[in-house]
């Protein structure tokens, strides 16, 4: 499998495995544990990779959302809880998700995804992307399943931290990125009707321009694999998130 196929097939299910987690039940119960609801848990656990920060900072890792969403994400939360102890704790949650939903695939293939992960991350320079940057500071957990969860967070974050840079370099407004790509998500992201961009045609064929380049920039990070790493890679994505699907 070469790099550019590789990277089409993990985009969307590994976009969708490495969030699963956020409202999981067993998250939302972690959350109460620390005096957090699962909202103010996603906002600490999340923008504390990045450290004890301000909400400044936060907004520039967390674009797509509007400024007072991410305001309320931080600032509301930061006097419950430590963000940094908050980021070790959601980890463990991501863990605890991971043990329910994916312990009984092979554990050799969720190594082998995991380890192609950990090649390309080694492979990615630091001060590229923010929170991909705060996440490749844990440790590789030792348990198959938990360095493959560990490794899908990262992939995600990964290619989140390049698709910023993308829209950017084709002149397209956060705002109006988050709107096309969920109407929904562009709510829950604290966008309202006079965020929508005036010229959707516009903004559809920016939109399309930086997804390409966000492919191609992922593509790029591939080659550092073989072609039995990538594989693997694909391999693992592919199976975890038929693994989130709802049975018939």
């Amino acid at each position: 499998m070469n790099s550019l196929d590789t990277a089409t097939t993990i985009a969307v299910p590994l976009g969708h495995v490495g969030l699963g987690y956020y409202g999981a039940p067993s998250t939302v119960a972690r959350a109460a544990e620390l005096g957090l609801d699962w909202v103010g848990f996603y906002g600490l656990g999340r923008g504390g990779v990045l450290g004890n920060v301000d909400s400044a900072a936060v907004h520039e890792a967390f674009v797509f959302f509007h400024r007072n969403a991410v305001d309320f994400l931080w600032n509301a939360h930061k006097d419950k809880a430590d963000p940094v102890t908050t980021a070790a704790a959601h980890i463990e949650a991501a863990y605890a998700y991971a043990d329910s939903v994916f312990a009984d695939m092979d554990a050799d293939l969720l190594q082998n995804f995991a380890d192609a992960v950990q090649k390309v991350v080694g492979a990615v320079p630091s001060g590229q992307y923010s929170l991909f940057d705060g996440y490749r500071q844990y440790a590789v957990p030792t348990l198959p399943v938990h360095a493959a969860y560990l490794g899908a967070i990262l992939m995600r974050e990964l290619r989140g931290g390049i698709h910023i840079q993308s829209v950017a370099s084709v002149d397209l407004s956060p705002a109006a990125a988050c709107y096309l790509e969920d109407a929904n998500l562009f709510a829950m992201h604290g966008y309202g009707p006079d965020d929508i961009p005036v010229d959707v045609a516009t903004a559809e064929v920016k939109k399309a321009a930086a997804e390409e380049l966000t492919t191609k920039a992922m593509t790029a990070y591939l080659e550092v694999l073989t072609d039995l790493e990538r594989s693997a890679l694909a391999g693992g994505a592919t199976a975890m998130f038929a693994a989130t699907k709802p049975a018939n």
